[in-house]
């Protein structure tokens, strides 16, 4: 238990009210337990002011607000309550990632397979890890749910203390550009911070690529600006354009990798047989043959990636080798469906024009026959991107198929309209219902063809409207190829 002014100093607040001790700390109204402290948060659609007295029904000892509120408990009022959510929970918790080192990835593709292939290599080594991404997060063997690919600040330092208490050691976790805009990952000390590549998405958030790209570098301009005791290190695609601008805002050592010799460590020799990959990696400290069990000139980036973050881990040879070589296969991230089909289905969460493209040429170059793809743009999310979208699927596919993808409150066919604006052919159609368009491609395909279904990769569900509703891209392409071995 400890008292409010144990968590937040007077500088962050502007009225200071009865001290109170606390046993806990809310940002939902609904999860207020007796003696808990209540942060009302603004948020894009719902305002935690307007449950302050929910909260205080609920026990909430005091509550720490931007404006005035009325309720019958004392209420502290600040400038920003997301900075001190963030400041309060890493006190309250007693600044967990002093203990737990942790590995931060941003970039616009390539996050959930890098983290997964961290957490393989670290398996290896015998280290106990946490995990915290898009799918959910993990402290060792046990799956937590999580609403956003990086949670809120009091989540996080949730997490991290409940990995402490459980002796992990190292917590990969993906950072996203909105979690670096919104301060949410305030107050965690990263150890390593990995770059994957930059390319265009969220744009109706951050307005321009400039400023998507200087969200990103939140990461690396606040990485260890102490040069006293343990050094952090920023690993940056060395390929990719964006990496010089993170390098000049960062003051702790880069460590570079890509497919250029230029860089500190880079593979050659890159060679796809079946279901694996190999390639001689070269480091400053030594070459090596590394294997594992993921296709595309992509996934090298993202091995690349993780072999640079665990050698800034000292990580050894001998673990990242073999965490790569036993690494198991990411839920949704090209993952093939089999049904008994003759064809090859792949389902791949590729959401934007440059992680479309990856997966979509890797479909291209192992498919013999032809190439089906069918995708979708989501709702309420960056427009621009949608015409590219199908300009990248025309240009590697013999057919696209457009088809609704998380709508939300956006009229579909309006979104697949925007889309077919970036084809210059005529070998798509167009079909709104996924399920129908899945089911399309899955008996257009025959022997030696491939169909890839991008956009939802490993998600459950489809946002339609305000309903969450059930869909698996795999569960639905099954279905199909059953329903298309009845008909023949």
């Amino acid at each position: 238990m400890k008292y409010i002014t144990d968590i937040i100093p007077s500088i962050m607040v502007r009225l200071e009210r009865e001290d109170k001790e606390i046993e806990s700390l809310h940002m939902d109204s609904r999860e207020v337990t007796p003696n808990g402290l209540f942060f009302c948060i603004e948020g894009t659609k719902v305002d935690g002011h307007d449950f302050a007295s929910q909260a205080v029904n609920n026990g909430a000892a005091a509550v720490i607000a931007e404006r005035h509120v009325d309720v019958e408990a004392p209420v502290w009022l600040v400038k920003d309550t997301q900075k001190v959510m963030a400041y309060a929970a890493d006190h309250f918790y007693d600044h967990p990632t002093k203990d737990v080192r942790v590995i931060g990835i941003t970039g616009t593709n390539g996050k959930t397979t890098t983290s997964h292939l961290v957490e393989s290599i670290l398996n290896e080594e015998q280290t106990k890890t946490g995990l915290i991404g898009t799918m959910y997060a993990k402290i060792g063997s046990e799956s937590i749910e999580t609403n956003n690919t990086t949670p809120e600040s009091l989540e996080l330092q949730q997490l991290f203390a409940g990995m402490r208490d459980k002796e992990v050691k190292s917590c990969v976790m993906e950072v996203s550009s909105h979690a670096l805009q919104m301060g949410r990952v305030r107050g965690v000390q990263f150890r390593t911070a990995v770059f994957t590549n930059l390319s265009q998405d969220h744009l109706d958030y951050h307005g321009s690529m400039e400023s998507y790209r200087n969200a990103k570098g939140l990461l690396f301009s606040q990485l260890g600006n102490s040069f006293a005791g343990e050094l952090s290190t920023a690993v940056l695609n060395g390929d990719d354009a964006a990496s010089a601008y993170f390098e000049a805002v960062t003051t702790v050592p880069v460590l570079t990798y890509g497919l250029s010799e230029n860089n500190d460590i880079y593979a050659e020799n890159i060679n796809t047989t079946g279901s694996k990959t190999s390639f001689t990696l070269h480091t400053p400290w030594g070459s090596t043959e590394v294997e594992y069990p993921l296709l595309g000139k992509f996934n090298v980036y993202n091995a690349l990636a993780a072999i640079a973050a665990c050698i800034a881990e000292n990580v050894s040879v001998t673990s990242i080798v073999d965490g790569l070589k036993h690494a198991p296969g990411v839920s949704g991230r090209f993952e093939a469906v089999e049904a008994g089909q003759e064809s090859t289905i792949v389902v791949d969460y590729a959401h934007t024009p440059g992680g479309l493209e990856n997966v979509v040429q890797t479909a291209r170059e192992m498919t013999e026959g032809r190439l089906y793809a069918v995708i979708g743009c989501g709702g309420d999310r960056d427009k621009e991107k949608r015409p590219k979208m199908a300009a990248v699927a025309e240009k590697f596919s013999d057919m696209v198929i457009l088809t609704s993808d998380n709508p939300r409150s956006e009229d579909p066919v309006s979104i697949l309209e925007q889309m077919e604006a970036g084809f210059t052919g005529n070998t798509y159609e167009i079909i709104e219902d996924r399920e129908k368009a899945i089911e399309r491609a899955v008996f257009l395909a025959g022997a030696g063809d491939t169909v890839l279904i991008a956009g939802k990769g490993h998600e459950t569900y489809q946002i339609v409207g305000d309903q969450t509703l059930p869909f698996d891209d795999r569960k639905v392409a099954k279905e199909a190829v059953r329903k298309n071995n009845k008909q023949a």
